[in-house]
């Protein structure tokens, strides 16, 4: 009779270690390490980037092969959906570009086309806004803003 309760003992805790197992694993993958290039594509290099505030990142990467210039804001510590965005714009074309919205993870990708061109991008992670304008065009300088709203 001991060695039919402890079989059954033994039971239960694989399936309660199996189970739990099951449980958190799939919880730790449920946000995975997002990266430009996961946003954008595998094409995208990036070429600039900008901090906001401690809450993220937001990147400016470019693909050769199209001319498209992308833009992504990814957050250092996903978890509960937050406002969020990541634009780009062409002044001289006027192209335009943004994601917004609530994420839990990352705003993105906007894509312009942008070959030979200034672009000014950026992006926000709840009140913390971040404009990088006239970028990544060789002989000006870009200005870059950080603000609190």
């Amino acid at each position: 009779m001991g060695y039919i309760r402890s079989a059954a003992v033994a039971g239960a805790l694989t399936s309660l270690v199996v189970g739990a197992t099951a449980a958190f694993g799939a919880a730790a993958q449920a946000v995975p390490n997002v990266t430009p290039q996961g946003v954008c594509g595998s094409g995208y290099k990036t070429v600039n980037s900008a901090p906001i505030a401690s809450l993220g990142t937001v990147y400016l990467t470019y693909n050769s092969a199209n001319g498209k210039n992308c833009v992504a804001t990814i957050r250092t510590n996903p978890g509960t959906a937050k406002k969020m965005s990541a634009y780009i714009n062409v002044p001289d074309t006027q192209a335009w570009a943004e994601d917004a919205g609530s994420f839990m993870s990352y705003a993105g990708p906007s894509r312009v086309y942008g070959k030979g061109h200034c672009v000014s991008w950026g992006g926000f992670i709840t009140n913390v806004y971040v404009s990088v304008e006239n970028s990544n065009c060789a002989s000006l300088t870009e200005h870059r803003v950080t603000s609190v709203r």
